[in-house]
């Protein structure tokens, strides 16, 4: 008889076999009885790109596949270069095979990175059917990346219903942003320079938009979080990928504007925005969160803090590693400092180390 492993017990809760908390204490218990928790602090946050390099072939095979259905159709952003009509065609065409494909290599097979290209070949035929339907109407540009981008996002909304693929979502998050900046240059507001997309100073909602899109996306993975606590869920995954989009957009918009304002007092602000930032990490237990914030915030003082840039740099590897080493006993502390407040009960356990699972 084989192991059941976490794929088990996870296809076990999508099944509906057992629920996501029977699921988590079945984990806890398997590590103890095998040895597992007595040499390791703490659990770490899934994540998974591929289980092995057949997938990767696989991936390989899928590229070349898609890249010369696109080369013999003549398929181009705006349509083929037979017209548009046979644009939308190609690309539904296309929309169907990919959708074909899923159904074997991520419901069947169950494959991490194929089900990730899949997707993303996905979105890139319905972002094709959409400004090729676009042109056929001849809008303008800002008309025209509402229109695709809004077909984008509704397209890949059904495909994730249908397969849910995790990565999908962060595909949604973008195509949701690119229709909220096409929105809001249909009446005229065009971005200076792609700085003016961050800055709160700049003229242009876009700024305050891209911080609003971000916060509402923090709080739909807070959602997926909260429904899986345990992390043994698709659901789970699906925020971890909706934290890299929502982080930036959210982190990117404070800290250039930060950057761009002189004096010691803007540091000084950064420098506790960034803590208040590592500490919310923290709680919600998502290192994804706070380093896809940190990358940005580590570019932006390359491109913009030349003179202080190794300076700031050196200090956030500091506290990278620091929490890296120390993440799981921060974390304790942190919670069982902090009073009961609507929700903690629902985050990923902090004491998961020290509990008894039931017998």
């Amino acid at each position: 008889m084989t192991g059941i492993t976490r794929d088990d017990i996870r296809a076990a809760v999508n099944a509906g076999v057992m629920t996501e908390a029977q699921a988590g204490l079945l984990i806890v218990l398997s590590e103890q009885r095998s040895g597992v928790r007595k040499h390791v602090d703490g659990l770490d946050e899934p994540f998974e790109l591929f289980k092995g390099f057949n997938e990767i072939f696989i991936v390989v095979g899928l590229s070349i596949l898609f890249f010369g259905y696109a080369g013999v159709t003549g398929m181009t952003v705006l349509g083929t270069t037979q017209g548009y009509i046979l644009g939308m065609v190609y690309a539904v065409v296309g929309m169907v095979a990919v959708m074909g494909l899923a159904r074997y290599f991520t419901l069947t097979r169950r494959m991490v990175a194929p089900s990730i290209a899949l997707s993303v070949m996905f979105g890139l035929l319905a972002g094709q059917f959409g400004f090729a339907f676009a042109a056929m109407l001849d809008m303008t540009a800002p008309s025209a990346l509402t229109t695709a981008s809004a077909l984008v996002a509704l397209l890949l909304s059904g495909y994730y219903l249908r397969f849910r693929v995790p990565f999908s979502v962060a595909l949604i998050a973008v195509a949701v942003f690119a229709t909220s900046f096409g929105l809001a240059m249909l009446d005229g507001s065009f971005p200076d320079s792609p700085r003016d997309i961050f800055l709160l100073s700049a003229d242009g909602p876009f700024a305050v938009l891209t911080i609003a899109l971000g916060l509402i996306g923090l709080a739909i993975a807070l959602g997926f979080d909260m429904s899986d606590p345990h992390r043994v869920t698709r659901r789970s995954a699906s925020g971890f990928w909706l934290h890299v989009i929502a982080a930036p957009a959210i982190v990117n918009t404070v800290a250039l504007t930060l950057l761009d304002t002189e004096g010691i007092g803007a540091q000084l602000m950064l420098a506790g925005f960034l803590a208040l930032m590592a500490l919310f990490a923290l709680v919600i237990d998502r290192r994804s969160f706070l380093v896809a914030g940190v990358g940005y915030v580590v570019a932006l003082a390359i491109t913009m803090a030349q003179d202080q840039a190794s300076f700031i740099i050196l200090m956030l590897g500091a506290g990278i590693v620091l929490l890296g080493a120390q993440w799981e006993a921060l974390r304790r502390r942190v919670m069982g400092a902090l009073p009961r407040f609507p929700g903690k009960d629902r985050l990923p356990p902090y004491d998961l180390m020290t509990r008894e699972p039931p017998l």
